[in-house]
């Protein structure tokens, strides 16, 4: 099955097509839905797919191969021709990478992942989690992943890549929740427990909430919390996005605050972390702001050129894209603060407007207000609105500690510690 892309590959070639790339995944994953303290679903898929990028006098045509049979390929690459003739050109593209390449596989790879009892391991992190909480949710989720790239111009590349993730929400009385996730590629990596143990510990600190006031504050980011503003920010740094007019970086070599931002697709632990890209260049580490200055935006080889630049091997074959978000300030003491809040989670991120950064989110889950750095008070009823630029400007500081945070807010698995932002914008939200 996975020898039908050299099929493919050599019959669009036949047919006169100018670039081609082809990838084959197989994807094997298995989950569980917990609710109340009790698994309520299980799931285990084996799929394959195939993906196909093809060009044709700068008409793209990009589209993908599931039932994956000599017949059907057939059907695809007839398809495909009628395209490559009646599309318009898009006289942006500039080709891909010229390969070939050589690969060196920088990630840590559980090739036994499938065989871990997550069951067990679920059981106790619940089990951790009721110690001081009532109740709790969430889903566990092991995955394995085969991949194999070749391209018209000599890229040919094969990996196996593992995956965990795990999502808890721990409950007590009405409005006292804490939030936590865990993701890792290697079982030895993947501490649930201690993610468990961290949820019940906000859930319980959550107790009694009272009204927030509005007004600007110190607010003091937890990892799950500034996780999401990362993912905007590496999404705003693509060339796409720029190019779309859904960014605020608007300006390369521009200083926007005090801090590092890089991409890094060779971390060993990271959880998108690969030895290529979607063109299949190898990857690299990518300084995207640099003490606080874009130096960079994300490309893929065809926005390179156009640029007049080289490729940050971030394709994303029509918008390049981050793997893994690295963050880093200057190191201090975020509870150093006379006056402020402490947010531990936030939700529905939204952009009033992209070009200039506007956004609003709303904080979920434990939110405390801090007074001479200590928690005083369990917070409710507020929203960050606020304008993302300001955010990075007034950023001060952060802590030591790091972790790997992949949420449904940031789908981009982000390195990032807490955070302490000066001069946030907090609202009402409008009932």
């Amino acid at each position: 099955m996975e020898n039908i892309i050299y099929y493919l590959k050599d019959e669009l070639m036949k047919k006169g097509m100018d670039d081609l790339i082809i990838t084959f995944y197989e994807t094997e994953g298995r989950q569980l839905k917990f609710v109340n303290n009790k698994v309520v679903k299980t799931g285990s898929e084996l799929t394959s797919n195939i993906s196909i990028f093809v060009t044709k006098n700068k008409r793209i045509i990009s589209t993908s191969l599931k039932d994956i049979n000599k017949n059907k390929a057939d059907e695809l690459i007839r398809k495909i021709v009628s395209m490559s003739k009646k599309l318009p050109p898009n006289e942006d593209y500039h080709g891909i990478a010229q390969g070939p390449f050589k690969y060196k596989v920088k990630f840590d790879y559980d090739k036994n992942i499938m065989d871990v009892d997550e069951s067990d391991l679920l059981e106790k992190a619940i089990n951790k989690a009721l110690e001081t909480s009532k109740r709790v949710a969430g889903n566990l989720e092991v995955g394995h992943l085969k991949s194999h790239l070749v391209s018209s111009t000599g890229a040919e590349v094969k990996e196996g890549s593992s995956n965990l993730y795990f999502s808890i929400r721990a409950f007590n009385e009405k409005e006292e929740s804490g939030h936590m996730t865990c993701c890792s590629n290697t079982l030895k990596k993947f501490n649930l427990e201690k993610t468990a143990e961290r949820a019940a510990e906000i859930a319980k600190l959550a107790k009694n909430p009272v009204e927030a006031k509005a007004g600007k504050f110190p607010v003091i980011f937890s990892h799950m919390a500034f996780a999401p503003l990362l993912n905007n920010i590496s999404e705003a740094a693509s060339v796409y996005s720029v190019e779309s007019g859904l960014s605020f970086l608007q300006q390369l070599n521009k200083k926007y605050g005090n801090f590092t931002l890089e991409d890094d697709a060779t971390l060993p632990e990271g959880f998108n972390s690969t030895s290529f890209d979607d063109e299949g260049v190898p990857t690299k580490k990518t300084t995207i702001i640099d003490k606080g200055v874009l130096k960079t935006y994300l490309h893929n080889t065809s926005t390179a050129k156009k640029y007049k630049t080289e490729t940050t091997a971030n394709a994303g074959l029509i918008s390049p894209r981050s793997f893994n978000v690295v963050f880093d300030c200057k190191k201090g003491d975020i509870f150093d603060v006379k006056e402020g809040i402490y947010i531990t989670n936030v939700w529905y991120t939204r952009f009033q407007n992209y070009s200039n950064g506007d956004f609003s989110t709303i904080p979920r889950d434990g939110a405390f207000l801090i007074k001479n750095g200590e928690i005083v008070k369990s917070l409710k009823g507020m929203r960050i609105s606020d304008n993302m630029l300001s955010i990075l400007k007034n950023i001060q500081c952060c802590n030591k500690k790091v972790i790997q945070i992949k949420s449904w807010e940031a789908e981009i698995p982000t390195f990032t510690p807490e955070v302490l932002v000066n001069d946030v914008n907090i609202t009402k939200p409008a009932h």
